[in-house]
């Protein structure tokens, strides 16, 4: 019982790391922290769209955070590592945080999300899908959906391949909940489709039409399971 209480009370206190980095390095494109732990130390790092704003002028900052997570989250000797997201317009984290930075600042929210679309689609993803909910359009709540590409919603590839991330945009009427979804890793199955409409699938061509018919439908059947989207364009 020991053991679970404190796995709870690390796990707690990771969620307490995470808000308080994603606050601290906002402005530096913060996506997510990792932290593991070693022998020797507790290794904490930071994947960011711009690095170089966390480190500061020779590693300053970076000794004043490795101080602070010390003294206010009890780590015993933290090492901070810093690493640059490769690619920032496919990170779900730094999507969302845009998104709600945009919409605090009064631009409207179809224009951003429409924008966010072109740009994680343009980045080489495979399929998105933004959620807005809250006061969007007036002072009645309401859940708007935006999406491009293929994306999948229930079974295996949901769980282990998209991925997701949450914002929070804190406007005058309230709190708008922004909720992105990516995924950049084609499914199997929109991969045979993608060859047996392009006809480079071997022997099908041998097995006739109604086989190739057969096969189209078994995997429409497969990825027939996309939420409901609405599309917004202004």
């Amino acid at each position: 019982m020991a053991l679970e209480k404190k796995f709870v009370k690390e796990a707690i206190r990771n969620l307490d790391v995470e808000e308080f980095l994603s606050k601290e390095f906002a402005r530096a494109g913060y996506s997510h922290s990792e932290i593991q732990r070693t022998p020797l130390s507790i290794r904490i790092t930071v994947f960011a769209h711009k690095p170089g704003i966390i480190i500061g002028r020779g590693g300053k900052n970076i000794d004043s955070m490795v101080q602070t997570l010390k003294e206010r989250y009890g780590f015993e000797n933290p090492q901070l590592d810093v690493q640059e997201v490769a690619v920032p317009d496919l990170d779900p984290s730094i999507i969302s945080k845009w998104i709600a930075s945009a919409i605090e600042r009064g631009l409207n929210y179809k224009r951003v999300v429409n924008l966010a679309l072109e740009r994680v689609m343009g980045s080489g993803a495979v399929g998105v899908a933004i959620r807005i909910s809250g006061k969007i359009g007036g002072d009645i709540s309401r859940v708007e959906k935006f999406s491009s590409g293929y994306l999948k919603y229930s079974g295996e590839p949901a769980e282990t391949d998209v991925q997701k991330a949450y914002a929070q945009a804190n406007v005058k009427l309230g709190i708008i909940g922004i909720q992105v979804r990516i995924l950049t890793v084609p499914p199997k199955e929109l991969e045979l489709m993608k060859n047996i409409e392009e006809g480079r699938v071997g022997n099908i061509e041998k097995k006739g039409d109604e086989k190739v018919e057969e096969i189209k439908k078994e995997v429409e059947e497969v990825g027939d399971n996309k939420e409901d989207t609405t599309q917004g364009n202004e």
